[in-house]
Order: C-alpha cells, then structure tokens, then sequence
C-alpha cells in the first residue's frame, strides 16, 4: 500500500517497521513530528525527554540492552547531546540505535545554520542522507542493520525540506526484531581511559570497513545521463531532487551515504565526466574531501554557503551566470517551466548577478514575526521594558520579546543559556549589575536546561532573578506536553512537576506566582525580586493563549475622544491593534489635523485587556462583544 508522507512521518513508519522498540527526542522545529508520529505506534515506547541529551542516553540505553531505538533531535540538540554522541562512538551499541539529526538550512526556525554532517566526521559515526520520504522510510531499516552489523550508532541527516514535504511511500509490515542478549562487557561499555584507549583503534578499523561498504553499497546511485556527459555533478539529499528537476538529463552520482564517502566510486565517476560538480547546502563538507583527494572538482565558487538551495539559485548559477560553456552551447538541457530572464543573462554581464537566498522571495514583502495576540508574555516584556532592566533571554516563542516594539531581551544564546548568563554578568560586574538583570525562561525549556544553572546560582551564592514564563506546554514547537503539564506525549495523566517546589528544592527562597496579564502586580513582584539580595524566581503563569483563553468572551474597543496619540498601548506590539491616520477635523481636510489612532480588530483581539491597562487616558474600554463586531 502506498500513502502520502512527509519526511518526519516516513521516519516514523520506519522505525515502526523495522522492529524499534524505544525512541526518545526532544520537541524542535524540523524534526517535531517524528516522535509525534512514532506516538501513534503502541508498540514503540515513545517519551518526550527533558532534552537531546538525556534523549540519547535513554536511546543508547535501550540498544546496550539489546532493543532497536531511534532517537530525533533538530541541529542544534545535538550540540546538547554531543557528549554521549562522540562516546558512543567508542562503545558502539548492542541493538541498533539511529539518531536523526534535522539540520535547518535558511534558519527558518533556529539560531543557527550549522552543518550537522561535519559531527560524523567529527565523531566517525556513519552517516546517511535520505533525498525524499521513501528513502526516509527506508534509510532508517539500512541505518539500524548498519549499526547493528558494525556495532556503531548511525547518523541520518535530513534538512527542513525533506522532513517537511511529501511524496509516496510504499508501506510494508512490522519486523518483530528479538532482543538481543545483554552481556555485561565492562571493557566496551565503560569508558575509563584505559578502556577508550583500547577502543579508540577499533573505532578507525570500522569506519574503513564502512568505507568499503560505501563504495559497493546500493545506497549510492550513479545516474547517466541523455547524450551529454561532459559535466557531471555529485550530490544528496534534497540537492539531488534540486539538480533533477533543475536539468533532468545530467550525469548525477547520488549519494545515500555521505560519511565515509565512497573514494573508489566517486574516482571513477569524475574520471568519466570533463568537469565535476558538488552540489550541497551550507559547508563544502563533500567537496572539501574531493580535493583533499585530488580530484578536481567545483561547487562553492558558484554556490552560496549560506541558506538553502534551491532548482533557481542552481539554475541561475549553472545556467544564467555561466551562459554558453566553452563548448559554445549551454551546459544543461533546461525545462520550458525553468523561469528565463534575458535581462539577467551573465553572458553579457558576468559580474551582475550573485546567487542569493532572497533572489527567490524578492516578491514576498517581509513581515516580521510577534507575539500573539494575547499572549501572556506580552506583559512581561512590556513591564521589563518599562523597568530598563538588562534581559537575558533563551530559546522560545518568547524570544520574539527581543523584536520591535518591546525590544526587551539583550541576549539569546542556546536553550538554558539565559540564567546562567545573568548568573555570569553578575559575577562579573558586582551584585548592582545583578540586580538590573533578569533572566527569562519558559516552562518548557526551563526543565530542559534551566534547572542546572539555578542550581549553579543557589550553590555559587547568586542573586540573580529568573522569571519562569509558565504558559503550561512547549508552545513553540506545537504544544507538546512536558514534565510539568501532567500528561505524557499520549496524553495519558502523570505526576506534574511543582515548579515552585522545584525550586524550593534548589534552595531559592524568593519565590513569587504571579499572573503575567496583571500589569501592577507584575511590576511590583519584579521590583521585589530584583530587590532581593539572594537569589529570586518569579513564575508568570497563565495558559498560552491558543490552548485556553479565560478571556474569550471579552473585548475592547478605542474611545477616540479620550485618545490623546501618546503611543504607550503601541508598544505592546500587538497585532490587535492597528493604527491608521485620521483626520480631526474631517469636514476641512486639514492634514496637519491628522493623527494615527488606534483601532482593535475584533478578530485579533483575545481580551487580554493589556492595552487597557497600559493606557493612561482610560482611552480604551471593555464593550459587549456584539457591540464590537458590528464597529470592527
């Protein structure tokens, strides 16, 4: 049976069919869905952990005992989970264990773009790269018989587009995989440094053995192509599908496994074309080996190293910006639906254009990313603005407190970063430069990694003040459930982490619960908090607002008569609000008259009553939610 499936969901069905028993991820944009849809699959123990780290170790757990588990995490989780990641390397594992790695290229969600493929080279674990969702399914069977065969976790990179689109896959039936026997092996799984001296050299005898397996392996596919084969290009991944559909009759080597690349087989291919080509996103992680070898090859001196590829920036680069090739005709065979500028042609003008990102959505206008309307953080950003206290802030839909009009975060670094920075600022500066500090963090990401650095501020004497922004899931992401909310990823009811016992048990004595939403009493608890001369939390908790809305029934509306234009309810940045310019004096048409005024959208508007709150003039007003749908 054939169904439609995105990237993230072929993972899924795979790990179902190939008989994984345990899998483990912490929730981060591409990679989300995978363990979502693994949760689906009752035969599959399936946990939300608290991050990538501790999502590893569980995984190697489960496959030193024998059991198939696949692990998922986003690019940058593995930079959390980088050391166990690099150790078990050394110990290989017992039954298979995958961890899925999803890189986002063009930052569509992330702080980074880094190329997770140099972490296999980094770590000699294996790699490989599916290029569409049969293969997603697919490769994670190849990658967990690989791990099993040469006792090695493997890595499976995949990039947004491949988690994210859909194509056809092929179903098939579960694979019942036994346990593997559990032998206790002290030498192998214990990493004191006389056992990982003994195991470093077996760790570089498998990955020659995997080099070999990469040059004869059915995962890599030299495809020919249509009469011309003077140029050839070497590519994976969502690359591939970009040179296919870009010049379908081309000479392509694909590649299923990147890492250890096949030498032999790339030789031979480059010895039967008269010009290569490395197509790849980010880093020359492939081309840089090619030369290093010898082989004479190009790729980044036509290719951005930024951002994502796509069929035009490869069109634009390969066609338009060389024009005719020294052979006097055009190098590739291009559709009739491949998009043809005659102004931008590079044989007239070869230094006019540069392949770039933003070539593809000139046409798109920006619009920058807000806080939704009503949402709780909102207050807090706005009173932290309004104290001038330095914020230093972490991963999380509230990171866009950083953004235009509330601009009050002056940091994000990595998930848990935040308190320990402040923690950090203070040390270095004095207790006066920690008492105009304050750290935010949300629920989520405050049990990922938050946890430890209060820990360091309680037991380093601190007085850092950290504000928990409890809305009660991990909203960025999807809404997932975590520690704190009471329920597991199936939603079935379990034990609720209490935040403030939590920190109790830290050794934070300061400690408020306050309603985000209430603006004085808000204020008042930072004050209080900053105040303090040992360390301080203060949970600002209310619901996110498209979970649960106390407020739905409420509505406000603009009073212009009372609206003076002073701009304060502007800074809240919320999209319920528009402003326009209004005439005073509408029968003259005097335009030195005009003011920009606001209006509340009663379909933006969740009837958080913040902008009622921060009004001066009593200029906005609560009305009956009829009243408002006929004015808006």
């Amino acid at each position: 049976m054939r169904q439609l499936l995105s990237g993230n969901e072929a993972i899924a069905r795979g790990a179902y069919e190939a008989g994984v028993r345990v899998a483990a991820a912490y929730p981060g944009t591409p990679s989300t869905e995978i363990l979502e849809n693994i949760a689906e699959y009752p035969e599959i123990y399936a946990e939300w952990s608290p991050n990538e780290k501790v999502a590893l170790e569980v995984g190697a757990g489960a496959a030193m005992a024998g059991a198939r588990a696949l692990v998922a995490m986003k690019h940058v989780g593995l930079n959390v989970a980088a050391d166990p990641f690099f150790t078990l390397a050394y110990t290989g594992v017992n039954g298979g264990l995958v961890v899925v790695s999803a890189d986002d290229p063009g930052m569509h969600s992330s702080q980074n773009e880094q190329d997770n493929r140099l972490y296999a080279r980094a770590a000699q674990v294996p790699m490989l790269e599916p290029s569409d969702s049969q293969e997603a399914k697919d490769f994670v069977k190849v990658a967990l018989d690989l791990s099993e065969q040469y006792d090695t976790p493997v890595l499976m990179r995949i990039t947004t587009r491949i988690a994210h689109s859909k194509s056809l896959v092929e179903l098939a039936e579960r694979a019942e995989i036994p346990l593997r026997s559990y032998i206790k092996d002290t030498g192998k799984y214990v990493m004191l440094p006389g056992f990982a001296r003994e195991r470093h050299p077996l760790l570089l005898k498998r990955m020659e053995q995997l080099g070999e397996f990469s040059n004869t392996s059915d995962l890599q596919k030299v495809e020919w192509g249509v009469g011309k084969r003077h140029i050839g290009f070497i590519c994976a991944g969502v690359a591939y599908q970009y040179v296919r559909e870009s010049f379908p009759e081309a000479s392509i080597l694909k590649l299923g496994m990147t890492y250890p690349l096949p030498r032999r087989l790339i030789e031979e291919f480059a010895s039967q074309v008269d010009e290569l080509y490395v197509i790849e996103e980010l880093e020359p992680f492939m081309e840089d080996q090619l030369k290093a070898w010898g082989i004479k090859v190009e790729g980044k001196s036509r290719l951005p190293r930024v951002g994502e590829l796509s069929p035009e920036i490869i069109h634009q680069s390969f066609v338009i910006q060389l024009g005719p090739t020294n052979k006097g005709d055009v190098p590739f065979p291009v559709p009739a639906s491949q998009p043809s500028d005659p102004e931008m042609d590079m044989a007239e003008e070869p230094d006019a254009v540069t392949p770039t990102i933003d070539w593809c959505f000139q046409a798109i206008p920006g619009r920058p990313p807000v806080l939704c309307p009503g949402c709780p953080h909102r207050g807090v950003f706005y009173a932290l603005q309004r104290l001038r206290l330095t914020v230093t802030g972490d991963i999380g839909c509230y990171t866009l407190g950083a953004l235009r009009p509330l601009s009050s975060m002056d940091s994000c670094l990595c998930m848990g970063a935040s308190i320990s920075m402040a923690h950090g600022m203070e040390k270095a500066r004095g207790k006066d430069t920690g008492q105009r500090t304050v750290a935010v963090i949300g629920d989520s990401t405050f049990l990922h990694s938050g946890i430890a650095p209060l820990m360091d501020v309680v037991y380093n004497r601190g007085s850092s003040t950290v504000i928990i922004l409890d809305n009660r899931t991990t909203a960025m992401t999807g809404h997932q459930d975590h520690p704190g909310t009471g329920f597991t990823i199936r939603r079935e009811p379990t034990w609720a982490v209490d935040l403030e016992a939590l920190c109790r048990a830290l050794g934070v004595k300061q400690i408020w619960v306050l309603d985000p939403l209430d603006l004085d009493k808000l204020r008042e608890g930072i004050r209080k908090a900053t105040e303090a001369d040992e360390p301080s939390v203060i949970i600002a908790r209310h619901p996110c607002v498209l979970l649960e809305n106390p407020f739905q029934d409420r509505l406000y509306q603009v009073i212009p008569d009372k609206c003076v234009s002073c701009g304060l309810c502007r800074d809240l940045g919320c999209p319920g609000l528009i402003f326009e310019l209004r005439s005073l004096l509408p029968e003259t048409g005097s335009s030195s008259a005009e003011r920009l005024l606001p209006r509340i959208d009663p379909d933006q508007c969740r009837g958080c009553g913040l902008c009622a709150q921060v009004c001066n003039h009593q200029a906005i007003a609560e009305v009956p939610k009829s009243q408002g749908a006929e004015e808006g």
